[in-house]
Parts: structure tokens; C-alpha cells; sequence
């Protein structure tokens, strides 16, 4: 019997289902290593990544989240109409405004929809998925689409050595509706504005009106973020577990944000995960894909191929801000 979340009075809410959207294009180390003057086993052994997808350019943020959001509703049987609530979790949409939700949940088919942005980086999903079960545990919102949606390609500079070989684009979703049982857990989370510089674009957009010729990309200070992944993040996910009721031998699943497998393998080690733990390790076919990474995993997990785990699985997210936030949801 999976243990029930069971911190938070009768009622609550709960993932309905999962959706993902995936470029066709699947490229390889040796495609990315030339200009960086690196290699297939360097980047292996720096990210573990083998693979990653890069979109086609009719493969936009809003295409690719929309049709995830799709991908979600069919998995829960659910119509797109009865969707009251979207949220979008992206750092690659590239306009300024207008905020991307609304275009998506139009796409999606929720086109009366309340949409909303959110603006966590690599932790977004996991900061809307906690916002979604707060809308709708107050019967503000219903049924709540949360995607994390990206073109990361679009804001890598590919002679970047520090993000070129890491990077990949895609899209998850998720639905969350009411439940008789509690199926999302207390969210845990915070930020670290004092380290904000250790993954920042290189200036504002500000700086393409007076140079032209200069486009803004992402870089990361990687050692230093590692170290502090390491030393952030797993406080925070045993205290999500905590907030849950649970024991970390409660837990069906582990799903943290796919950003590197050297830190996904440290954290696992310092939470103390039993082998009866499943570890998403998405990371090595997909890249890391910001926030869309953690419901691309979830969707890898359930529908990948093999028993797909059944119970409560740790959810945690983290990156530029610094922003992180951990939760425990039951798997749908």
C-alpha cells in the first residue's frame, strides 16, 4: 500500500496526469564538442549527458508547451475546457511581452483560461506546481495545467564551454485537480539572491538596442553552482519529505531537476535514498531543459517503458535566482 501524504486536513489535490513534448532532433556529444574543443567522454564525464534535443524553428515555447499540455490531458481524460487555471514556468521565451500562458492555453484549448507566467529558472515548475495546489485547495482554480516549456538553444551561446554541451529543449506538463486525499505535499522553498550572478545572462536585453550586433547569453559558474546544489538541496528535499508526513523509505520516486548527473548522484547519496527508491536520471538522453526538465522526467518515468513506479515521489528544482523549491507529490 503507497504511503498517503497525510500533513494536511482531508482533501486536497492531486496529479492527474503527465504530458511531454519532444523535438525530433536528437543530437549528439560529437555534434556539440567541435566548438567548445571538447569531447564526447569529457562532456560524459562532466554531465553524463549522451544526448539532448534541439527544437526546429517551427518548434517554438508555445508550440512545444501546448502540445505537452495536450499530451497531459489526454493521459487524465480530462477537456481542454474544463481547464480554468494555466501556468507556464520558461526563462526562454524570448518577447518581452505579451507573457507567453495565455497564447498557450489558447493553443492548448483552455482559451478562457486564467494564464500566467512564472519566472523561477530551473525551479519554475516546482514553484507553479506549489502555487497550482495552493489555487486550487482554496477553490480559487480547478483543473490546473503547470508547464515548464523551453528553447534553450536560443539563449546558449554554442562556443560557451560552460553551457553549450548541457543544454536541450523541450516541454512537460502536468494537470492538477481536486482530490478526497491530499496528493500534493507542503511546499519547501527559498532562494539565494547573494549568488544570483552564479547563472546569469551575460548583460540585460537592453544592451541589443545600443549594440546590435550583440546578443545576451546564459553563462554558469559550474563548480560553484555544483557545491552549492549540493549543499542547498538536500536540506531542503529531506525537509519536503518531513513536511510531508514521510520518510524517505516512503518514497516511490526521486525526479530532481536534471541539470547535471554528477549532482543528481550526490544528492540521491546524501538524502540516503533506499535501492526501493526509483532515481530519474532523464538527464543522459535529454540534457538539462530548465524547467521543463522535472515533468519531461516524470513522463520518462511513467511511460518510458517498464513498471512504472506507484506512490509518493520528491520533487526538487533549482538554478538561476539562486531559486530552489522541493515537494513530494503521488504519482499519478
Amino acid at each position: 500500500m503507497p504511503a498517503v501524504l497525510t500533513s494536511r486536513p482531508p482533501g486536497g489535490t492531486r496529479l492527474l496526469g503527465v504530458g511531454a513534448y519532444r523535438p525530433d532532433r536528437i543530437v549528439t556529444n560529437d555534434e556539440v564538442c567541435g566548438p567548445i574543443d571538447s569531447s564526447d567522454e569529457w562532456i560524459r564525464q562532466r554531465s553524463g549527458i549522451v544526448t539532448r534535443r534541439h527544437a526546429r524553428p517551427d518548434e517554438t515555447v508555445a508550440s512545444m508547451a501546448a502540445a505537452a499540455a495536450r499530451d497531459a490531458l489526454a493521459f487524465a481524460g480530462v477537456p481542454a475546457e474544463r481547464v480554468d487555471t494555466v501556468i507556464v514556468a520558461s526563462m526562454s521565451n524570448l518577447q518581452q511581452s505579451p507573457p507567453i500562458a495565455p497564447e498557450i492555453a489558447h493553443r492548448a484549448g483552455a482559451g478562457s483560461a486564467a494564464a500566467l507566467d512564472v519566472g523561477a529558472a530551473c525551479s519554475g515548475f516546482c514553484h507553479g506546481l506549489a502555487v497550482a495546489d495552493a489555487l486550487v485547495r482554496a477553490g480559487t482554480a480547478g483543473y490546473t495545467l503547470v508547464i515548464g516549456a523551453e528553447r534553450m538553444t536560443d539563449i546558449i551561446d554554442p562556443k560557451d564551454r560552460s553551457t553549450a554541451f548541457l543544454f536541450g529543449d523541450g516541454a512537460g506538463a502536468v494537470l492538477v485537480g481536486p482530490a478526497a486525499l491530499p496528493g500534493i505535499g507542503p511546499v519547501v522553498w527559498g532562494s539565494d539572491g547573494a549568488r544570483s550572478g552564479l547563472i546569469a545572462h551575460s548583460d540585460s536585453w537592453l544592451a541589443v538596442r545600443d549594440k546590435p550586433e550583440f546578443w545576451p547569453t546564459m553563462r554558469m559558474a559550474g563548480q560553484e553552482v555544483f557545491r552549492w546544489a549540493i549543499q542547498q538541496v538536500a536540506p531542503t528535499a529531506l525537509a519536503a519529505v518531513g513536511a510531508a508526513g514521510l520518510d524517505v523509505a516512503d518514497l516511490a520516486a526521486f525526479v530532481p531537476h536534471q541539470a547535471n548527473l554528477r549532482i543528481i548522484d550526490k544528492l540521491a547519496a546524501a538524502l540516503r535514498l533506499p535501492d526501493t527508491v526509483r532515481v530519474s536520471r532523464d538527464i543522459v538522453d535529454t540534457g538539462n531543459t530548465s524547467a521543463a526538465s522535472i515533468p519531461l522526467a516524470l513522463h520518462t518515468m511513467l511511460t518510458g517503458g517498464g513498471p512504472a513506479p506507484s506512490g509518493p515521489a520528491l520533487l526538487t528544482g533549482f538554478g538561476a535566482g539562486l531559486s530552489y523549491a522541493a515537494l513530494v507529490v503521488d504519482l499519478p
